[in-house]
């Protein structure tokens, strides 16, 4: 018999880790290839592991819950057959003197690492990843200060993003000419709220937040925070591209195979005003503005709990309908079955939001950092408008929607803002009913 190794695999250039959230095969299961070994949660998304081979599961070298870093051997997996090279189980009897001591040292090492020497405290109960451990110890971060960091992770597990947060407001903090304020005293009055007793009866409900829904709102409170954030609103008559999808929506599914919605057609056209706008689609890094080379267009999608995902098209630009409504549906239908790829809600540029999905006419989202705006689609009305003719103005039924935009006022101003949604505005009026797709 052979065994195979499962390793956690890469997911994703920012991924370094992940928590095992629940194992759906048991030792002594049969396993197929393709088969979904373990679920696993990380930073930005839950996912599942697959098998790469079919055999019979013989070792689970970790338990639910545990921090696991990328490229580590989670399960074993016997597969029938003679065993080779790779897949041999080592004994002394088969390692040179030379091999055992390469081994020692890789092992001395990787206690090395998790290790931090600055710490006459080391009786912290919290658990820290071995690549939180190694930062903390290259920044000269001791057990106790460590233990002060607020944790975004599961059950408040210090995440890396955590820790280079933290190091970068500890440098900003140490630059400044001010006397340094103590962090008890800064978020004094942040504490004082979060620790204000709430009464609670035997009629009240407690519903514990989840690990996406503390993520999301950690997200949320660090980008109004950080971003200073202006809204401006424009009414877009969309009467043509009603008339113009409902002619051709039947025929499009038949040819194309895809059901044909406004977002695709809405999706295309910010990213041609996009492409107008360049200044739009950046990125801010401290005092240094970051011009993005690629126009990738989030998608913010409402996942069956309530929570929200935000689904990345890349090169959104380089798409035509087709390939744009094959997107949107694909990344959608994923998102609701919980099936999206890490690296598939990473690098948007700019992010767009329906909330006209949920009947609201406009809405003031928050900017998705580190991008440095957002769009709100509101829903589609019939409203009664005033139509300008050669022949006078007249009272006419038209089909009508409110965009709102949101953006950093620290490097997009007002005309920057206002001109982009008013080139959207000028781009979906002008869209010709009789025009093939």
């Amino acid at each position: 018999m052979a065994r195979f190794e499962l390793k956690l695999p890469k997911m994703g250039e920012s991924v370094a880790e992940a928590t095992i959230t629940d194992w759906l095969k048991e030792i002594g299961d049969r396993i197929e290839i393709d088969d979904a070994v373990v679920e696993i949660a990380t930073d930005k998304v839950d996912s599942e592991v697959p098998s790469e081979v079919e055999g019979t599961l013989v070792e689970l070298l970790y338990q639910k819950d545990d921090v696991v870093a990328v490229g580590e051997t989670i399960a074993v997996i016997e597969i029938e057959g003679e065993s080779s090279d790779s897949n041999m189980q080592i004994t002394p009897s088969s390692v040179g003197e030379s091999q055992i001591t390469e081994v020692e040292k890789i092992i001395e090492k990787a206690v090395e690492v998790v290790s931090i020497p600055d710490s006459k405290n080391t009786d912290s109960v919290k658990f820290y990843s071995p690549l939180v451990r190694n930062i903390a110890k290259t920044e000269g971060i001791s057990f106790a200060e460590l233990d002060t960091i607020t944790g975004s992770g599961k059950d408040a597990r210090v995440t890396k993003d955590d820790i280079l947060s933290y190091i970068a407001n500890r440098e900003n903090r140490s630059q400044s000419t001010t006397n340094i304020v103590p962090v008890e005293t800064q978020f004094l009055d942040h504490k004082e709220a979060k620790d204000t007793p709430i009464s609670i009866n035997g009629s009240d409900e407690i519903i514990e937040m989840t690990r996406m829904g503390k993520l999301v709102a950690k997200h949320m409170i660090d980008s109004v925070q950080t971003s200073a954030h202006v809204q401006s609103f424009i009414e877009i008559d969309v009467t043509n591209i009603v008339k113009w999808r409902n002619n051709v929506k039947d025929a499009f599914l038949k040819r194309e195979g895809e059901k044909l919605t406004f977002t695709p057609i809405f999706m295309q056209a910010i990213a041609a005003t996009i492409k107008k706008y360049p200044l739009i689609n950046i990125a801010v890094e401290g005092d240094t503005i970051i011009k993005k080379k690629h126009i990738n267009l989030g998608m913010a999608a409402a996942l069956p709990d309530g929570n929200l995902i935000v689904p990345v098209i890349k090169n959104a630009d380089q798409l035509n309908l087709v390939g744009m409504t094959t997107a949107v549906n694909d990344l959608a239908n994923r998102a609701r079955n919980n099936a999206l790829k890490p690296d598939e809600i990473q690098d948007g540029t700019y992010t767009v939001t329906n909330v006209g999905g949920f009947g609201s006419v406009m809405g003031t989202p928050i900017i998705n950092q580190p991008q440095v705006a957002i769009l709100a689609l509101g829903a589609i009305r019939k409203v009664p408008a005033v139509i300008e003719t050669s022949e006078g103005d007249f009272i006419g039924i038209r089909q009508k929607m409110f965009v709102s935009h949101s953006y950093d006022h620290r490097v997009v101003n007002g005309a920057l803002g206002g001109m982009f949604i008013k080139t959207l505005k000028e781009i979906l009026e002008s869209w010709n009913v009789h025009q093939d797709y």
